[in-house]
C-alpha cells in the first residue's frame, strides 16, 4: 500500500452519512489539496441532490 495515498471520505452532515470515499495518491500542496477537494465536494453534492454546504469532507486516518 502506499504510504503517500491519502483518503477522504465525504459526509452528509444532516445524516452523518457517509456518501462518497475519494483518494489522492499525488503530493498536493496545502491549498491545492483544499481546491480539489471542494470540487469534488461540489460534484458529489450535485449527484446527490444535496445543497453544497451539507456535504463536508475529512481524512481518514489508519
Amino acid at each position: 500500500m502506499d504510504t503517500n495515498c491519502k483518503k477522504y471520505k465525504f459526509v452528509n452532515s444532516q445524516t452523518g452519512n457517509t456518501i462518497y470515499y475519494h483518494s489522492i495518491e499525488e503530493e498536493l500542496d496545502e491549498l491545492t489539496l483544499r481546491e480539489h477537494l471542494d470540487k469534488i465536494k461540489a460534484q458529489v453534492a450535485s449527484q446527490n441532490g444535496l445543497y453544497v454546504d451539507i456535504v463536508y469532507w475529512e481524512e481518514l486516518k489508519e
